[in-house]
């Protein structure tokens, strides 16, 4: 072979080793992960002895591996400065154990202070015993054994522990306390207090950077008597299962069926908002509020109640029941609310307006009505628009209805345009009065006087007193009528002036003179029982009354 071929191959064999060359730098640069941003340079894992007094090796004792320091020891370890009077130094496990007056030191934020103290460099985990007190800006925790973990920034105190506050007190059997989120959660029988209020419950979350506290669960008392969790607050007692509360602004947020008490009111809800500085109070879902000085309740699916300006309202399902008789009456409306005049004077008073769609009961009285007013300065119960009311075996109706109250007993009603009264004496025989303006006078709750006035018409019927049996039919028109009834509800006696009427046999009644023209009886309507209250029926268009204009007076013209 020529020196020339020789060259030539040499020549070829070079450039096929380079190509394969350049192959597999291509596989190798593309199996290589793209280069990321280097990270931070990591924290030396190891602990320094900075200083000691005395160092000395137990090298023939029971500790060869450690280093024993004494009189002003300090420790470093990423960060953290620890200093105590003496300590056992382990460097080949990266732990000390520290004796009298240890103090631990994290940044500008957290000391911890103990008599007795062991830390592990490798894990970041300290646990301290006797004495401890654990101080994160402004909060302090005073225990007796306490375990801090540096990495997660979690302090699990147990046998008991103090936490002090923005001058609220939390103390408890055991907790922990997070020095990342300063939330601390403390379990079994906690107290919560300050110089405003007291808390009790067995599970309380602590947040020390809003002062918001968050009860969780009942609370086990020192008789071993498990009940909901408290708040007692400036003569108001919560009871809650799960709630929250801010002790700073005094606001509490409850939940899961929760009630404020105090000695004037009751307030129970799903959902309850209350402020105690401001005495606002605000329920949703089957609010129930009892009002315990006046005997009455309110009760809907949405009640606020402001106590300073003695405003409230109650809606959705909304029923104001008054308990300050032997029975109770219940007022349903869509809304009804309440208001306070004169608010903390000697002449203050309350008026009270529920509107649309009005049904009360009570055993012996029932009423539907648009709206109705009570003002408790003449204890005037209005009803507007279509008012009805029953009373046993009697119906009474009329534009506007007046009924005047004392200590909760009717004592006077006035029933204004239209007014019309009907009694039942069978399924056939009713007794009639319509007039103009209708007065009805009470003693103890009984009708004992009656008073109709303008345009009386009146259709009654005589019963005889050995078998009461129906006589007749008594068919009267009169200016002004005035009716007189017993204890009993019997009639009296009968004053007309300028009457005139017709007695006719009960077998020669004429068919026209059976109803008064403007007769109708509402049985339909009426409140059957408590509960019917909240299924309203209306009387019809055909049936309303129409409201009769009153005539104006005469405008003089100039020429």
């Amino acid at each position: 072979m020529t020196t020339r071929k020789k060259a030539n191959i040499n020549w070829h064999r070079t450039i096929i080793l380079m190509v394969l060359c350049l192959f597999g730098l291509s596989v190798v640069f593309s199996a290589k992960p793209r280069r990321h941003r280097a990270s931070a340079k990591q924290e030396d894992p190891r602990i320094y002895l900075e200083h000691a007094d005395e160092l000395e090796y137990d090298v023939y004792g029971l500790r060869p591996d450690v280093q024993i320091a004494r009189g002003k020891v300090k420790f470093r370890h990423k960060g953290g400065i620890l200093t105590c009077d003496s300590a056992y130094f382990n460097e080949q496990s990266n732990s000390f154990e520290a004796f009298g007056h240890v103090f631990m030191k994290q940044g500008d934020t957290l000391t911890l202070k103990s008599e007795w103290a062991w830390y592990d460099g490798n894990d970041e985990r300290a646990e301290a015993r006797r004495n401890v007190v654990l101080t994160h800006r402004k909060s302090k925790l005073f225990c007796d054994s306490l375990d801090y973990d540096r990495m997660y920034g979690v302090a699990y105190f147990f046998d008991g522990g103090k936490l002090i506050d923005k001058g609220s007190t939390l103390t408890s059997d055991w907790g922990q306390y997070n020095t990342e989120t300063r939330e601390a959660v403390f379990y079994y029988k906690v107290r919560l207090k300050n110089d405003r209020m007291t808390m009790y419950s067995d599970t309380l979350y602590y947040d020390t950077q809003t002062s918001v506290a968050h009860i969780v669960g009942d609370y086990t008392s020192d008789k071993n008597e498990v009940g909901p969790s408290m708040i007692i607050n400036q003569g108001n007692i919560v009871r809650t299962t799960d709630g929250y509360y801010n002790t700073s602004s005094e606001e509490s947020m409850l939940f899961g069926r929760s009630t404020v008490d105090n000695e004037e009111k009751t307030i129970t809800a799903d959902s309850l908002f209350s402020d105690s500085k401001k005495k606002i109070d605000e329920g949703f879902g089957n609010v129930v509020y009892v009002d315990k000085k006046n005997k009455n309740m309110f009760v809907g699916n949405h009640i606020y109640y402001d106590e300073n300006i003695g405003y409230g309202f109650a809606t959705d399902s909304a029923v104001v029941m008054d308990f300050s008789q032997n029975d109770t009456l219940y007022v349903h409306a869509d809304s009804i609310k309440l208001y306070t005049y004169n608010i903390n004077t000697d002449s203050v008073y309350r008026v009270m307006h529920g509107f649309h769609k009005v049904r009360a009961y009570r055993t012996d009285i029932q009423a539907v009505c648009d709206s109705l007013v009570f003002n408790s300065k003449d204890s005037c119960l209005t009803l507007y628009k279509d008012p009805i009311a029953w009373n046993m075996g009697r119906q009474v109706l009329g534009e506007v209805m007046h009924a005047y109250m004392q200590d909760s007993t009717i004592r006077y009603a006035d029933v204004i345009g239209q007014a019309m009264s009907i009694e039942r004496m069978d399924s056939a025989h009713y007794n009639q009065l319509a007039s103009k303006e209708m007065q009805v006078y009470f003693q103890e709750g009984k009708a004992r006087e009656t008073w109709a006035i303008g345009n009386v018409q009146a259709v009654y019927y005589p019963i005889d007193d050995a078998d009461t049996t129906i006589i007749g039919l008594n068919f009267l028109e009169t200016d002004t009528m005035k009716m007189y009834l017993s204890p009993e509800r019997k009639l009296e006696k009968i004053w007309a002036s300028k009457s005139t009427g017709t007695m006719y046999p009960i077998t020669q009644i004429p068919s026209d003179k059976l109803r008064l023209p403007a007769f109708a009886w509402f049985e339909n309507i009426r409140p059957k029982n408590k509960n019917d209250i909240f299924e309203w029926r209306g009387k019809g268009k055909e049936n309303e009354l129409k409201i009769e204009k009153r005539r104006e007076a005469p405008k003089r013209k100039i020429e």
